[in-house]
């Protein structure tokens, strides 16, 4: 799997904004400034979290951005979702669509399994748990050989 720039960087505004625990707003400039977000990219994807429902903003004087939901509801799977669509996706259709011939269809298998493989992890981690510097331990196993952080 391949992370976008934008689901990287939607993940650290989200970080940005799930410090600030007593709902206050923080402007687009300050969160591309924190995390050096080009501002024009960072409101494209502050626009793709808001009609996910993940942030909400206030117009005014003392306007910004904040959480819409608890950061602890709100997964790494559901902010890559909601910028770059699907988990994982074959020529741009779910595993589940895609047909091959019989030969080549234990690849489906490989394409289902991926994308649950990725769940494991990306549903797990709440935006909560990544601002606060805590992953679940069944994440954090995976980190824990020398192969993990190997290049293959």
């Amino acid at each position: 799997m391949r992370v976008s720039a934008k689901s990287d960087y939607a993940l650290r505004a989200l970080i940005e904004l799930a410090t600030h625990q007593d709902g206050s707003t923080v402007s687009a400039e300050e969160l591309g400034r924190l995390q050096e977000i080009p501002h024009g990219f960072l409101q494209a994807i502050l626009a793709d979290l808001r009609r996910a429902g993940v942030v909400m903003s206030q117009r005014g004087q003392a306007g910004g951005w904040r959480m819409a939901r608890d950061a602890e509801t709100v997964s790494v799977a559901d902010v890559i979702r909601a910028v770059d669509g699907p988990l994982v996706s074959v020529y741009g259709l779910r595993p589940e669509a895609v047909s091959y011939n019989d030969s080549a269809e234990v690849l489906q298998h490989v394409w289902i399994a991926a994308r649950s493989s990725l769940r494991d992890v990306f549903e797990q981690v709440s935006i909560r748990a990544l601002a606060d510097g805590t992953l679940p331990p069944a994440v954090t196993s995976r980190t824990q050989s020398e192969d993990a952080w190997q290049p293959h």
